[in-house]
């Protein structure tokens, strides 16, 4: 009871309202981490809410605003640093020691997504039965291990997410649906990869939606990612076509109604 109390406390004392959209800091349980919840001032009733896990950059201003959009369209919203240790990187060496640290620790990699989902089930604002995770780049993997290994969601999105994985799904214990938003010309998402994943998925009965974009690049979704190619020379770039595409496909997602 205490702890909930402390989450209460944190959500008040950092709370700021953006027009109609209520942001929140909050700190999660035992040193997990932190994070933003979006909230709708204008939302009377129950809706689905939306776990957001960032790219490799951390917890910066882009998987910030994903959130914000959420909410301005009547879902909750709560935006996790999945790193725990509240650093933005803006050199890709930076982004790629940040997510090996995490990703050498699933178990707490876990234990934040657990304590955000908690959180979000205790929100009035969040329909129980619609709890949703999206994750771009490192994020869609992370959302996609967490559908692989049967974490009770309505649904999992990822956008340009890795699909690989050393742990496959199994027939029977995904309870998510699944949409994936790819592009055909990602070479950190290749053609076999793609292929493998929908066998995968399809071996074990999930329900799957796959959006593939033709010669789009990795971070397509993301306005930023032209400077980051022509800045660090990297394979990446923001398609505004498979941006709104996959953003339209999220929210038709999001909308169905649960079985």
């Amino acid at each position: 009871m205490k702890r909930l109390g402390l989450w209460f406390v944190l959500l008040v004392l950092g709370q700021t309202v953006q027009a109609d959209i209520i942001e929140t800091q909050i700190t999660l349980p035992d040193n997990l981490g932190t994070g933003v919840m979006y909230l709708n001032d204008k939302q009377k009733n129950p809706s689905a809410g939306v776990i957001v896990i960032h790219e490799w950059w951390g917890l910066n201003d882009y998987a910030r605003a994903r959130a914000r959009m959420l909410a301005k369209q009547g879902y909750a919203a709560l935006a996790i640093d999945m790193y725990g240790t509240g650093k933005v990187a803006t050199h890709p060496k930076d982004a790629k020691a940040f997510m090996e640290a995490a990703m050498a620790d699933p178990e707490k990699m876990n234990q934040r997504f657990q304590a955000a989902r908690t959180l979000m089930l205790k929100q009035q604002q969040v329909d129980p039965a619609r709890l949703y995770a999206i994750g771009y780049c490192f994020g869609g993997g992370v959302v996609l291990h967490q559908a692989r290994r049967g974490t009770d969601l309505a649904g999992v999105a990822s956008f340009h997410g890795s699909l690989g994985t050393e742990q496959p799904a199994k027939a029977g214990e995904v309870k998510a649906r699944v949409l994936v938003a790819t592009g055909q010309a990602d070479p950190m998402v290749p053609a076999e990869q793609v292929s493998g994943f929908v066998s995968e998925m399809t071996a074990a009965g999930v329900d799957l939606q796959l959006l593939s974009f033709p010669g789009v690049k990795h971070s397509f979704t993301n306005p930023g990612a032209d400077a980051v190619a022509e800045r660090f020379d990297m394979p990446v770039g923001y398609d505004a076509h498979a941006d709104q595409a996959s953003w339209e496909a999220l929210m038709n997602f999001l909308a169905a109604t649960p079985e």
